[in-house]
């Protein structure tokens, strides 16, 4: 039997064996709602996470930066411009995709052997600057636990740790 006679006799199977235009662009308009709810959320979930890469490269740089103390009895102060051997400069794997540039100084108003204030500044030159968080903005850790933001995140600064800082 060949495919006229098969189609003869179920006129039905040969009609819909394909898709309509109309149900293609049903489709490609429900996928395009999906995808226009799931971007946002997708966006925040990716900052969010560069922020965490941030936050742990602190933290390390603090340990790095205690462990110098306990052997020279100070803390160095470090930069992109005047990098410090075995203290890295930036928060990921490299520089070029890291989304944080850390710096150690000071604190205001204190000595670099009693406290250090170790900043990362997000998206600069020196690292993948298409990153942004307007929220959070620069994020701060001093030698004495203390921990900040520089963002819109909330309207004192203590909000704005709590927000970004977990």
């Amino acid at each position: 039997m060949n495919r006229r006679n098969r189609c003869r006799s179920s006129v039905r199977s040969c009609v819909n064996s394909g898709f309509t235009l109309v149900e293609l662009l049903i489709v490609l308009v429900i996928l395009s709602v999906l995808a226009a709810l799931a971007y946002p959320g997708y966006g925040d979930y990716v900052t969010r996470t560069r922020r965490m890469e941030g936050q742990v490269a602190l933290m390390n740089a603090m340990q790095q930066q205690e462990h110098h103390r306990a052997l020279h009895h100070t803390y160095v102060a470090f930069s992109s411009a005047a990098p410090s051997a075995g203290l890295p400069w930036w928060s990921g794997n490299s520089a070029a995709g890291s989304a944080y540039e850390l710096e150690a100084q000071a604190c205001p108003g204190g000595d670099l052997r009693d406290c250090v204030l170790i900043s990362a500044r997000p998206g600069t030159a020196n690292v993948d600057a298409r990153f942004a968080d307007p929220e959070c903005g620069t994020l701060t850790l001093a030698s004495t636990g203390e921990q900040g933001a520089s963002g819109s995140a909330g309207n004192s600064a203590g909000n704005r740790a709590q927000r970004c800082w977990p």
